[in-house]
């Protein structure tokens, strides 16, 4: 009898081990697969986060070819591996990403896809531009064709909410407002407003914030206006100059940089209105979701560029300015600026923390500039467009260019 109950007891433990081993091989199935469920988990719960950050294989749990969800570290591993940061810009943009007849790319964001490049590989050149249309960016940044996005792009609640678009956005480099242009000749000023948009045509690029913002604002004051869309701004201002609208509008940079450059406006006809912008637009860097190593590293070389302009460092004096902290720390510290020498990767330097080289942001200032360095080679000296009084300003002028203290 007692041999009895004893093989009955057996018989229900091996059972119990059998299902046991059975749902945590369909578990370990599902994650493999990449199942909705598991999805789901990993984008909902905190605890994922926790796998995620100490598994760079973790992250890979989609099944949706439409999305791609980017694990930690993994970018900064394939742009190692490649040799050279991706870095997607505007086809053209006045400015910000302009080519010129030899192939070469200048401007405010072709700068900093170069600083990025600087930081990683001690190289500003290591960077393969992407010129991207409005409708094509997201895409590449969500399927990995573009390691980084510097592309005149907004950031919004709805861009940057966890979803199909699978972004994050970075520190802001240029604080951006939609103004509008018209002529002279057909009535307006600098006095007109969005209420003198009602009943004309209106160029823009399409899949925007701008577009967004212009039928909003027309209709708040009870307007109405026939959009014509086009695929870029510079398609938008070919359209304005054949007449094909009566308005052409995009962020005030864009707006005033056309109205820079442009032969259609030799004779001064064109007139930016209104003189207070309709909206914000911060436009920063763009960059795969969940990916805090890369991002970090983006961050940080932008704000490595805001506090070096903060301190007066710049691109002919980095070498220098370092040499001296050292010198001054090896005196006994008497004089020291501490952030400057960590910054530039002396004693104390939190580059390595960010698996960057020690002097990775003494080659970005060195190779590329500070921040006003590249505001003013490329938006100042090609647009007009100065930072004194405006959002552009250092914080200590009054205006909103900040930076995280580098300790």
């Amino acid at each position: 009898m007692k041999n009895t109950k004893l093989f009955r007891l057996l018989a229900v433990l091996l059972a119990i081990t059998l299902v046991a081993a059975a749902c945590g091989s369909d578990a370990a199935e599902d994650t493999a697969d990449g199942g909705d469920d598991a999805a789901a988990t990993d984008s909902g719960d905190d605890s994922s986060g926790d796998d995620s950050s100490g598994d760079d294989s973790s992250g890979d749990d989609g099944g949706d070819t439409d999305t791609v969800t980017v694990t930690q570290g993994s970018v900064l591993a394939t742009v190692l591996d490649r040799g050279e940061v991706n870095c997607g810009i505007p086809t053209s943009a006045v400015g910000f990403a302009e080519q010129d007849a030899n192939g070469v790319w200048a401007g405010f964001d072709v700068d900093y896809c170069h600083a990025v490049a600087a930081a990683v590989f001690g190289d500003r050149d290591a960077v393969n531009f992407v010129p991207l249309t409005a409708a094509e960016r997201f895409t590449a940044v969500q399927t990995g064709e573009v390691d980084l996005l510097m592309r005149t792009t907004t950031w919004t609640q709805g861009r940057d909410a966890s979803g199909d678009q699978a972004m994050d956005f970075g520190p802001t480099t240029f604080y951006d407002g939609q103004q509008l242009v018209g002529r002279r000749s057909q009535g307006f000023s600098e006095s007109s407003t969005i209420a003198d948009v009602d009943g004309t045509n209106v160029c823009t690029n399409a899949g925007t914030t701008t577009e967004k913002n212009i039928s909003d604002g027309v209709a708040a004051v009870g307007g109405s206006f026939t959009l014509v869309a086009a695929e870029d701004i510079p398609t938008a201002v070919e359209a304005f100059v054949a007449g094909q609208c009566d308005i052409f509008t995009s962020d005030g940079s864009a707006v005033a940089g056309e109205a820079a450059v442009n032969e259609d406006n030799a004779d001064g006809d064109w007139v930016v209105f209104p003189a207070t912008p309709i909206s914000k637009e911060p436009l920063g860097p763009v960059y795969p979701q969940n990916d805090s190593e890369w991002g970090d590293i983006i961050n940080w070389v932008v704000f490595a560029t805001i506090i070096a302009d903060e301190k007066g460092i710049d691109s002919s004096n980095a070498a220098d300015r370092l040499a001296d902290e050292q010198a001054k720390a090896a005196a006994g510290g008497e004089g020291l600026d501490a952030e400057v020498l960590r910054l530039l990767g002396g004693e104390g330097e939190l580059q390595s923390a960010l698996n960057l080289p020690a002097d990775a942001f003494l080659n970005v200032i060195s190779q590329v500039g500070n921040y006003d360095e590249i505001y003013v080679s490329n938006v100042t000296e090609r647009i007009g467009l100065v930072r004194e009084g405006s959002a552009n300003a250092g914080w200590l002028d009054g205006g909103l260019i900040y930076a995280p203290p580098a300790r």
